[in-house]
């Protein structure tokens, strides 16, 4: 996102926002934040290994193990689909695809 946290935030709560948010973190280049450098590593998109958006999503596995990476218009419901509620992934942990 454009702007300062605080600008971030405002144009948040224009949307009726209530929830808490991150701060703002760099999630490509030389300044990523090593988090998103080691999802984008284990699952790359089609892109490579950067990310284009926001709202690009991963599903990690109970052990930190990333086993799928979903494209910014992925509704998050779909995720539930790839995620098992006793604690094992659904999908191979070395799939790379990009999920739609």
């Amino acid at each position: 996102e454009p702007g300062s946290e605080a600008e971030i935030k405002k144009f948040a709560e224009g949307f009726g926002v209530k929830f808490d948010m991150f701060s703002k973190i760099k999630v490509n280049g030389d300044d990523a934040h090593p988090l998103f450098n080691y999802l984008k590593s284990k699952q790359g998109g089609t892109l490579g290994n950067f990310i284009k958006w926001n709202f690009t999503k991963f599903l990690v596995d109970k052990e930190g193990t990333p086993v799928a990476r979903y494209s910014p218009q992925t509704n998050p419901i779909r995720l539930r689909a790839d995620a098992r509620t006793d604690g094992q992934p659904a999908l191979p942990a070395k799939s790379s695809q990009l999920r739609a």
